[in-house]
C-alpha cells in the first residue's frame, strides 16, 4: 500500500469534510468560504532621487504622477538612507541591514560572499508563496557587485543604468562608466557626456523600456489570481548621465532654475568629511580634476536642468505603471511602495551626487500606500531609515516577523501608516566611511551627530560634527564645541548603537 498516497487522500477528505461542516453550520447549505487574499507589492526603486518632488514641497519639480501616489498613500517627510551610495543602500533595503552591520560599505562585494544564507527582502515573500521578480536596477549590478539570482521566481530583467543615443554623444565610443556599470574593463576608456537631449521616443532609454516591461509583466500577473506577487521595478534616471528626451529639458526654463544658495563646505567640517568630485568628474565637461571651486553659473544651471529632467522622465514612466496597475484592477489590492536609494546633492556646499553624511545626501523620498490602510494623502514626520522597509512591508502583508541569519536592525513603520502621530524612532541612524574613517551619524528632529572613528587606530582621536537644521536643511556651521550640551546628549543617544563593522575586505 503506497502510504504517502493514504495520508494524502486522508487529509483531503477531512479537508472537505471540514468544510463541509463549517458551511452547513453556517448556513444550512454548502457555500464557499474564500480565504482572505493577500496582497501584492509593488516596490519601485528610483536612482538618485532627492525629494525634488511636488509632493514634498519641492517648487522646482514637476512630477505629477508621484504627486498622485503620494495623495493616496503616506508620505514621509524624514526618511533617511543608511548610507549615501547605490550598492550598499540597496543592499540596506533587501537585507534588512545597515552597512554598519554587515560591514559592506562599498562597490565590488556581493552580500552572500559574507551572508550565504541571507534572506532578502524578496525571498522572504517568496518563501511565503509569493512570486518575486524584477526588472531595472534593484540591486546593483555593476563595479564588481552582481544581480542576487536566489532573491527572484524567475530571472531579473535588467537594463543599462549608462546609456547614450545621440550619434554625438557615442562618438568617442564605448565609456568609462558604461563599462563599469556592465562588470568591464574601464581602463583607457574615455569619459562620457554628463547629459544629452535628442527627440526620442521614452523608450529609446532603459527606464522607458524598464516601464514598458513592467505593465506586460503586470497584465500577465493579472491572469494568475491564485498567487500573489512581489514587483520590484528599478529606475535608472535621474542618475547621471542626465540624458533624456528633449521634450522633459523642455518642461523647464533654465534661466529660472534656482542655483545653490551656499557654495562652501560646513565651517569647522573636518577636511575628510566633505567630498569633491568623485563620480561627477567621471563625465564631460566636468572638470577631470574638481576642487573646492564652485562651478561656473552655466554649468551649474545646465547639471540642475538635467537633473530635474530625469526626475520629470522617471515620473512619466512611474505613471505608466500605476495606471496599469489601476486599469487592471490591481490598485485595490496592492501595497506600493516609492523608494529613492539616497539624496543628491546639487551643487549644494560645492558638492555634487553623494557619498558624504550630510541632510541632502541621505534624506529619501519615501510614500507608501496600502489599500484600506490609513489616510489617504497623509504625512508624517516619523523618522525612518532605508532598513524599516522590509518589516513594514512584511507587516503590511499580514506576514510573520522576518526571523533572518543576517544582521536585521529594520522596525516595522505599519502603526504610523495608520496613525501618522505615531513614533515608532526618535532618531534615523547611518554611516558613511571617509578617509579612513567611519562617519556613524544620528539624525533627530532637529539635529545631526556624526562621529567620526579611524578604522584601524583606536589611539587617533574621535571628532565630531554637529549640525542644526532649525533654520533649513543644509549644513553652514560645525556647532559641536558650541554645544556641548546637545552634542553629549545625542552622543549617548548614538552609544546606544554597536560600533560599526570594519569594512570588510573583498572577496
Amino acid at each position: 500500500m503506497d502510504l504517502t498516497k493514504s495520508v494524502t487522500n486522508f487529509q483531503l477528505s477531512l479537508s472537505v469534510l471540514c468544510a463541509v461542516s463549517v458551511a452547513i453550520l453556517t448556513s444550512g447549505s454548502c457555500i464557499a468560504i474564500d480565504k482572505p487574499k493577500r496582497p501584492n507589492v509593488l516596490l519601485i526603486m528610483v536612482d538618485d532621487l532627492r525629494p525634488a518632488i511636488g509632493a514634498y514641497g519641492d517648487p522646482v519639480a514637476i512630477t505629477p504622477n508621484m504627486d498622485k501616489l503620494a495623495a493616496n498613500g503616506v508620505l514621509f517627510e524624514q526618511a533617511y538612507s543608511n548610507q549615501a551610495v547605490c550598492a550598499p543602500s540597496r543592499f540596506n533595503l533587501m537585507l534588512g541591514s545597515r552597512s554598519s552591520s554587515s560591514g559592506i560599505y562599498g562597490f565590488g562585494q556581493n552580500f552572500r560572499d559574507y551572508y550565504a544564507d541571507a534572506i532578502t527582502l524578496p525571498q522572504f515573500f517568496m518563501q511565503q508563496g509569493y512570486h518575486t521578480e524584477s526588472m531595472g536596477k534593484v540591486f546593483h549590478i555593476g563595479h564588481g557587485t552582481y544581480q542576487d539570482e536566489a532573491s527572484w521566481s524567475v530571472p531579473h530583467h535588467g537594463d543599462l543604468v549608462i546609456e547614450y543615443v545621440d550619434p554625438v554623444s557615442k562618438s568617442n565610443g564605448f565609456t568609462r562608466e558604461e563599462a563599469l556599470f556592465s562588470n568591464q574593463s574601464a581602463q583607457g576608456l574615455s569619459r562620457g557626456l554628463a547629459w544629452e537631449s535628442p527627440d526620442v521616443e521614452d523608450d529609446a532609454y532603459a527606464d522607458g523600456r524598464v516601464a514598458n516591461r513592467a505593465v506586460e509583466r503586470l497584465r500577465s500577473l493579472k491572469a494568475r489570481p491564485e498567487q500573489p506577487f512581489f514587483l520590484a521595478v528599478g529606475f535608472a534616471r535621474p542618475h547621471l548621465p542626465f540624458s533624456v528626451p528633449q521634450r522633459y529639458w523642455d518642461l523647464y526654463d533654465e534661466d529660472k532654475l534656482p542655483l545653490p544658495t551656499r557654495t562652501t563646505r560646513p565651517d569647522g567640517a573636518p577636511p575628510y568629511a566633505v567630498k569633491y568630485g568623485t563620480e561627477i568628474d567621471q563625465y564631460v565637461p566636468i572638470p577631470a580634476q574638481v576642487t573646492e571651486e564652485p562651478f561656473p553659473d552655466s554649468l551649474t544651471r545646465k547639471l540642475i536642468h538635467g537633473y530635474y529632467a530625469g526626475v520629470s522622465y522617471v515620473d512619466v514612466q512611474i505613471g505608466k505603471v500605476l495606471d496599469e496597475l489601476a486599469a487592471l484592477g490591481l490598485d485595490d489590492n496592492t501595497i506600493v511602495v516609492l523608494w529613492g536609494d539616497h539624496g543628491y546633492m546639487l551643487g549644494d556646499m560645492g558638492m555634487w551626487t553623494k557619498h558624504v553624511n550630510y541632510e541632502l545626501a541621505n534624506r529619501i523620498p519615501l510614500i507608501i500606500a496600502a489599500p484600506g490602510i490609513g489616510q489617504a494623502g497623509a504625512h508624517t514626520g516619523q523618522l525612518a531609515e532605508t532598513v524599516d522597509i522590509y518589516p513594514t512591508l512584511a507587516a503590511l502583508a499580514g506576514l510573520p516577523a522576518p526571523q533572518v541569519p543576517q544582521p536585521f536592525d529594520g522596525l516595522s513603520m505599519a502603526p504610523v501608516l495608520t496613525n501618522p502621530d505615531a513614533r515608532i524612532r526618535n532618531h534615523a541612524y547611518h554611516c558613511f566611511p571617509r578617509g579612513g574613517r567611519l562617519g556613524r551619524a544620528i539624525r533627530t528632529d532637529r539635529y545631526r551627530l556624526v562621529e567620526w572613528r579611524d578604522v584601524g587606530d583606536a589611539t587617533v582621536p574621535v571628532e565630531y560634527e554637529l549640525y542644526d537644521y532649525k533654520n533649513g536643511l543644509m549644513e553652514v556651521k560645525n556647532i559641536a564645541d558650541e554645544q556641548p550640551a546637545v552634542r553629549d546628549s545625542l552622543k549617548a543617544i548614538l552609544a546606544q548603537h554597536p560600533d560599526a563593522a570594519p569594512p570588510r575586505p573583498r572577496k
